[in-house]
Parts: C-alpha cells; sequence; structure tokens
C-alpha cells in the first residue's frame, strides 16, 4: 500500500523551482532514505507531504488524500527536524505529556524509557537543553510516536556517537516490532546506510534516483587496476568519476554487475569493489558522469 503518492509534484518560489516534477510512493512498512545535497529540495520535500506548504502543480496524497490542511491525515504524521521548537515555558515533562495527546499510537512506556536512556532532565525547561539534549527530545518523541509515517529532518545531529548509535539500534529494534514507514533526511549516510532499505536521491529538485538500496550498491563499484584495463572494462557502463596515480586508476562505475563481469574483471587483473552508500551517493551527485 501506498502511504504517500506523488506524481509530477512542481513547487516554486517566485522564479526558484524548489522541485521539478517529481513521481514516486513511499511504501508501507519501509526505512527511506532521503538523500541529496544542501539545497537539493528534500526539506521542501517534506514540508509539503506533511502539510506545511500547498503544491503548486501536480498531484501529492498522504494515505489517499491530500495533506494540505487536512487535519486528519496529518494525525498520522511524526515530522521531527534538527531545529525543533517547542514552547519555552514548557519542561520536558509537559512536552512528552502533550506528545502523548497529540499523536493516537503514542506508548508513553517506551518514552519514558527513551528519556532515562537519553539522561533527558524531566523537569528542566526546554529552552535551557543543550543542543544534544534537543536533539535527545526529538527522536524520543519521533520514535515514541509511532506514527504510520514518521519523519526524522537530521534531528540527531546534535547527539554524539555514542547517542547516535542509541537512536540507530533503538529506532531498528521498535520498528521490528512496531512497522511504519519511516524517512530519514541525513547527510551521515555511512552512519545509517544499514537501516535504509531504499533510496529517494534529490539533485537541484530534481529526483535522480528512486532504487532499493541493497540495488544501489550492487550497481555502483569502483574498479582499480592499469589504467588501460579499466577503461576496456568501462566500456559500455556510466564512469563516475576518475582518478590515476602512475599507471593505475580507480574508477567509480555505474552499471549491471553480473557473476560474468566479475569473473571478466578478476580475469583481467582488476579489483572490483562495491561503493558504499555515501559513496555511491557523492558520486551520483557530484559527477555527472560519461558512458564510454
Amino acid at each position: 500500500m501506498s502511504v504517500v503518492a506523488a506524481a509530477g509534484l512542481t513547487k516554486r518560489f517566485g522564479d526558484v523551482t524548489a522541485l521539478d516534477g517529481l513521481t514516486f510512493t513511499l511504501e508501507e512498512n519501509t526505512i527511506y532514505g532521503l538523500l541529496g545535497r544542501n539545497g537539493a529540495g528534500k526539506t521542501t520535500l517534506m514540508q509539503l507531504i506533511t502539510g506545511q506548504n500547498s503544491v503548486t502543480s501536480g498531484k501529492l496524497t498522504l494515505f489517499g488524500e491530500r495533506p494540505y490542511e487536512n487535519e486528519q491525515v496529518l494525525k498520522r504524521v511524526v515530522f521531527v527536524k534538527e531545529s525543533q521548537k517547542y514552547p519555552t515555558v514548557y519542561k520536558v515533562r509537559h512536552v512528552l505529556s502533550l506528545a502523548g495527546r497529540l499523536f493516537p499510537n503514542w506508548d508513553d512506556d517506551f518514552a519514558q524509557s527513551l528519556a532515562d536512556e537519553f539522561s533527558l532532565p524531566r523537569d528542566r525547561d526546554v529552552r535551557r537543553l543543550s543542543r544534544g539534549m534537543t536533539s535527545a527530545l526529538g527522536v524520543t518523541i519521533g520514535l515514541a510516536a509511532r506514527a504510520p509515517l514518521t519523519f526524522f529532518d537530521e534531528p540527531y545531529l546534535g547527539l554524539d556517537a555514542v547517542a547516535r548509535q542509541l537512536f540507530y539500534d533503538r529506532l531498528l529494534a521498535d520498528y521490528a516490532e512496531h512497522p511504519r514507514t519511516v524517512v530519514l533526511s541525513t547527510h551521515l549516510i555511512d552512519e545509517v546506510a544499514d537501516l535504509i532499505e531504499h533510496v529517494l536521491l534529490l539533485d537541484r529538485g530534481r529526483l535522480l534516483l528512486d532504487a532499493p538500496s541493497d540495488e544501489l550498491r550492487g550497481e555502483v563499484v569502483d574498479a582499480i587496476g592499469p589504467a588501460e584495463v579499466v577503461d576496456g572494462f568501462a566500456t559500455g557502463r556510466q564512469v563516475l568519476h576518475r582518478s590515476q596515480l602512475g599507471g593505475t586508476v580507480r574508477a567509480t562505475l555505474r552499471g549491471s554487475f553480473d557473476d560474468a563481469d566479475r569473473l571478466r574483471a578478476k580475469q583481467l587483473g582488476l579489483d572490483l569493489e562495491p561503493a558504499s552508500l555515501q559513496q555511491a551517493v557523492v558520486r551520483l551527485t557530484t559527477e555527472r558522469g560519461l558512458v564510454r
């Protein structure tokens, strides 16, 4: 079942086209990585899906309905962002209590457990929280809400490495017990690579890639070896990046690589290494590449 469906989705701000003709779906019970460089349109897309803005043209539905100013549909969504704001007169316990009233699937026992693990001071004013504690409060709400559609727009940037890993572990464990559609928008791609099941890659307002993460990893590889051998092996494939040191070339290639291709590479004396998800994203958005 499609949780979100977009067809020709476009958003303009005056003369600036922030999103240009996006067509995609977000399916239920899947963890998505919404990836791309700064200014690619990720935040704009999330704002449209969560009803914070209206589309310029095209069609966008959330649970089969238009999300803009649709309170009943938006109750099924939680959107936590890095710069999340809370009423300054609230204490942490007030924010958690309010979240419990806003989200129908709220699990208060889980929220309190997460607050303990993140060492959140319940009686501290939110305006006096450190950046790390504010981030911890945001991810606590995002997890404990158990909304059918959950957005995390880099709220974990303020967390240290240990706390980020705690978030990833709790997200994965709770997702296994309570599946829902989760969208992670992040620049820490290598850290979340094992969580992401499907990648949506935006570049300059356009959808550059919409594919399962395993498929993307399988079709982007580094070929390393003598220059003439690598260049010959690259024939018919997209070269995303090429660097050379002496007579040795390292080329990031995109294409189909079956067992026969890998055997041929081995016979030619080439090393084929799968590109990491982060490396694939970087190469796809910084190098247009050529087909040799």
